[in-house]
């Protein structure tokens, strides 16, 4: 058998044998990681310690990195006087059901897409691969429009929980990853299941859902974060104040907040979804990572 050609690196195997060749390889990656950790970790630090400054020494010209006298008391502040609970409940609330019912609708579309094979799947596949080249704005108008009077059913789900669940029922992102990794799973095993007599919902929940626990939790991740960080939609649908989520909040009170305080609210936002990933973190680098299945 011919020999496979050398792997083809940004640097040439010859100079890694070289001291001078390994210490650079070495330097430029530590400054890069050192560069992107400080790019992403830092505006985190600066709204966390920002928090604990007082209203002055944020209005200073002449930041600090560290507060001249801390406080701490600015995240009971701002829990407590504006009560930020409340809308983070409204916020857990949006998540989770918009959470549950991308999973119900994407799993069963991309199921059906790569298994079932329905005749012009492909061509539904790639009208919904187009709608991600649209820009968020451009679908405002029409989804606004549509929840205001649903077709058929002509309801109005302006403040309603509805409005955000079924706008992001279908995520066209989840739907080819899902399809992705369901085209990974042998159709032997399907066939397998077939025979003892499993139905084609059987054969999802028993045979392929346990297979793709990696994707899903990926997924998952993906429905929860997009929901908890979201401002425009939520503000348009959910003109209500008591039904909003913690993010169009802390816009609608960030005039009558000190600056303090409101940092102290944007860092307690952001703590859930980092806690999220945190514990997640192998689950999602299993799941983008997953391309094949071994028998």
């Amino acid at each position: 058998m011919p020999a496979e050609p050398p792997a083809r690196t940004l640097i040439a195997p010859s100079e890694m044998n070289r001291r001078t060749g390994r210490f650079l390889y070495r330097f430029v990656l530590v400054l890069t990681l050192i560069g992107f950790t400080l790019a992403f970790v830092f505006p985190l630090y600066w709204m966390a310690t920002g928090a604990m400054k007082t209203s002055a020494d944020l209005a200073d010209s002449t930041p600090t990195l560290l507060p001249r006298s801390w406080h701490p008391e600015s995240y009971r502040d701002a829990w407590t006087n504006v009560g930020l609970g409340h809308y983070f409940l409204n916020t857990l609330i949006l998540a989770l059901g918009a959470w549950l019912t991308q999973l119900l609708v994407d799993v069963s579309a991309a199921y059906a897409l790569s298994k079932l094979r329905p005749v012009l799947g492909n061509v539904v596949l790639g009208m919904m691969l187009a709608s991600l080249m649209l820009p968020v704005s451009a679908l405002l108008v029409p989804m606004y429009l549509t929840v205001v009077d649903v077709p058929l059913f002509h309801v109005n789900l302006i403040n309603t929980p509805f409005a955000i669940w079924l706008p992001a029922a279908a995520s066209a992102f989840n739907i080819f990853i899902l399809k992705r990794f369901f085209d990974q799973i042998p159709a032997e095993l399907l066939d397998s299941a077939r025979i003892d007599g499993a139905g084609t919902l059987r054969v999802l929940v028993s045979v392929v859902l346990p297979l793709s626990r990696p994707v899903l939790a990926v997924v998952s991740i993906f429905a929860v974060v997009a929901v908890w960080k979201d401002f425009l939609w939520p503000m348009l649908v959910l003109p209500d104040e008591a039904r909003q989520p913690i993010t169009v909040a802390l816009n609608r009170l960030s005039e009558f907040m000190p600056a303090n305080q409101l940092l102290a609210g944007m860092a307690m936002a952001a703590v859930p979804l980092l806690v999220l990933f945190l514990i997640f973190q192998r689950h999602i680098i299993a799941g983008l990572t997953a391309g094949s299945l071994k028998g």
